[in-house]
């Protein structure tokens, strides 16, 4: 493949680019290939806006990229989650495991791709010596301004969150990459990375930005931490269906709309890794009083006939409902064959214990008017005495 093409696919459907020419520089003028890193914090479940992501990882791989996963259990544990590191590292294999199983179900081939563990370098001397060095220089402010859009916002923040943008910066250096890969949530991150690496006698890289996946509620992005916006990858077809019929999706509104968006950066870019190019079909069964079954041999096709509504929203809905279960299906059965992985999910994310309910006391409620109970104790002692002077 010939650098220009190469680097088309390296930046091919990403929201931005920043330093396009140290990937060229590589590309036309190094002898080797690019490097590059994705990572990913084992926090919450990962849903369905993952899928982004991994189409991704497989372009760069169809241009001849080494690519590297990071597992990034440390950051999970500073990102104000309160997560012990025993159970991060549970979540950290749950992740390796949910990422090969989308990797796998999309027919990217995995053994190209290297998988570490954050925690594996990130407490070496020369790592926590230069995260140091970076503390003297970077601002509480402009480090907290670089996470806000990634770390966990509270009212009253931990230092964690201020140490997390520093150790992302760092990864590029100790991960020998040429570019970090990430959605454009990190942008900040990145910025943070290109104007404080070289203060500390590290090269600057490039950064790519995937757009985000829209949440399935009106507005905002598809969340690990707001349920109610995403679809987890383990979801149960019945569980789909309900999320998707409670979804935000106004006639005639494709501004505003998670399902289309979902169409055009899932649906679509998997349809093309598998079948090629120009081979998008969306088929929705319709009933056949509204019409009957219909395919989309296009994305704009599809989006003109909701934005004219020519498709109303509860057929859009069932063909997403389909199209989403027909993509979990082999990762649910990846899962549910795999004891180990099972294993890491229970012990990652173990239901909340609940507290049992302290019995209450049953009340003397008394009889029905007040004085009642006194009244009776003096009629008792008033029979007692009675009876005694009887005697």
């Amino acid at each position: 493949m010939e650098p220009a093409e190469q680097y088309e696919w390296i930046t091919k459907n990403l929201q931005e680019v920043l330093n396009g020419q140290i990937i060229q520089e590589v590309l036309e003028k190094k002898e080797r290939p690019l490097r590059l890193y994705w990572g990913t914090a084992p926090t919450g479940r990962p849903h369905c806006g993952y899928f982004v992501a991994m189409t991704k990882l497989a372009h760069f791989l169809k241009a001849g990229v080494e690519v590297t996963v990071l597992l990034a259990d440390l950051h999970a544990f500073l990102d104000n989650m309160k997560a012990p590191l025993e159970v991060v590292n549970y979540r950290t294999k749950y992740y390796e495991y949910t990422v090969k199983a989308i990797l796998r179900s999309i027919n990217v081939p995995i053994d190209k791709l290297k998988f570490v563990v954050g925690s594996s370098y990130q407490l070496g001397g020369d790592y926590t010596m230069d995260l140091f060095k970076l503390s003297n220089m970077v601002s509480q402010n402009d480090a907290k301004r670089a996470g806000a859009d990634v770390v966990k916002q509270v009212a009253n923040p931990l230092l964690s969150g201020l140490i997390y943008p520093l150790m992302q910066a760092l990864d590029e250096h100790y991960l020998d990459v040429d570019v970090q890969f990430g959605g454009v949530d990190q942008r900040k991150i990145f910025v943070l990375a290109e104007e404080n690496l070289n203060r500390i006698g590290y090269k600057k890289r490039a950064h790519l930005m995937n757009k985000m996946v829209p949440g399935l509620t009106q507005g905002g992005k598809m969340s690990a931490s707001d349920p109610n916006s995403k679809i987890d990858l383990l979801e149960e077809p019945k569980k789909v269906a309900k999320k998707i019929n409670s979804a935000y999706c106004s006639p005639g509104d494709i501004e505003n709309n998670g399902l289309l968006s979902f169409i055009e950066y899932v649906v679509a870019p998997i349809q093309e890794l598998k079948k090629g190019a120009d081979q998008f079909e969306f088929f929705i069964n319709r009933p056949d009083k509204f019409g009957g079954p219909i395919t989309f041999h296009s994305f704009e096709e599809l989006q003109t006939a909701f934005k004219e509504e020519k498709l109303s929203p509860v057929d859009l809905k069932s063909g997403v409902t389909d199209a989403i279960n027909e993509l979990l299906a082999p990762i649910r059965a990846e899962f549910e064959s795999n004891k180990e992985y099972q294993e890491a999910e229970a012990k990652g994310y173990p239901a909340p214990v609940q507290e049992k309910k302290k019995a209450k006391k049953p009340k003397n409620k008394g009889s029905k008017y007040p004085g009642a109970a006194k009244a009776e104790e003096k009629v008792e002692a008033v029979t007692e005495e009675l009876k005694e002077a009887t005697i």
